[in-house]
């Protein structure tokens, strides 16, 4: 899947040093939430799990000559129910707020809600993460829910919050696109 600037293929091996520098990163750890510390090895043998799930489907954030500098998920696809998680995440904070994930972000669901044939996509979002909370709000998710104080990071709490976007949705607003 292509778009003006960047475009997303399968997940693959020779991307998983990038993923693994963006998993050590301080700033986007502390955006995710994550705090278990992993080792290369760890990547390893997710993306060797994660290859092997029939209800996921991961994908590399490249720019047009193909270098890796994010990555995304549709994950947990419940096909009885035409529904799944979603999650992005760009892998050093160099490539943040110049568009590559807002369109990333389109590209995954105009993939989930047409090929996939999805009715519905759900995320988490932790409370401080002002940036990504704008970016899928731009990209249609609506705010469903707040599980208050869900995330103790850094000496604070944060709430998680739960977007969604229904493929209806999604069409009326890139209808004249």
């Amino acid at each position: 899947m292509k778009g003006d600037l960047v475009c997303l293929r399968s997940l693959e091996k020779r991307d998983l040093h990038s993923f693994y520098q963006a998993i050590e990163n301080k700033e986007i750890r502390y955006m995710t939430g994550t705090k278990k510390q992993f080792i290369y090895e760890d990547v390893v043998q997710f993306y060797d799990k994660a290859a092997d799930d029939s209800t996921r489907h991961d994908f590399a954030i490249c720019l047009l000559n193909d270098q890796c500098i994010g990555d995304l998920a549709i994950l947990e696809i419940d096909e009885g129910n035409n529904k799944a998680a979603f999650r992005i995440a760009l892998h050093d904070p160099k490539y943040f707020n110049k568009g590559y994930g807002t369109e990333a972000v389109q590209l995954a669901l105009d993939y989930a809600f047409h090929k996939l044939n999805l009715n519905r996509l759900q995320l988490e979002v932790y409370s401080h993460n002002k940036r990504g909370l704008k970016a899928y709000e731009k990209a249609g998710f609506k705010v469903e829910g707040v599980l208050r104080d869900a995330l103790f990071i850094d000496g604070k709490y944060s709430d998680e919050i739960i977007m969604g976007v229904l493929k209806r949705e999604y069409i009326e607003k890139n209808k004249d696109k």
